[in-house]
């Protein structure tokens, strides 16, 4: 018996993934299971943006300059 594999290429995969977690979790659900999957669940991501320091072009060229 010949078996075959079917290789998909990542964003193949990724792209199934996604339809699978949305069609058994919906678009909500799916978030939030990426989410917990992502970094644990924990955290305030709104807050947290807000907290991250703003830098300007020059200083952002500056650092990669470094």
């Amino acid at each position: 018996m010949i078996r075959t594999i079917d290789i998909k290429k990542p964003s193949e995969v990724h792209q199934s993934g996604t339809e699978a977690l949305v069609k058994a979790l919906g678009p909500i659900g799916m978030a939030r299971y990426l989410e917990e999957y992502d970094n644990g669940g924990t955290g305030d991501y709104t807050k947290e943006k807000y907290d991250q320091p703003d830098f300007s072009v020059e200083e952002i060229l500056d650092m990669k300059k470094r």
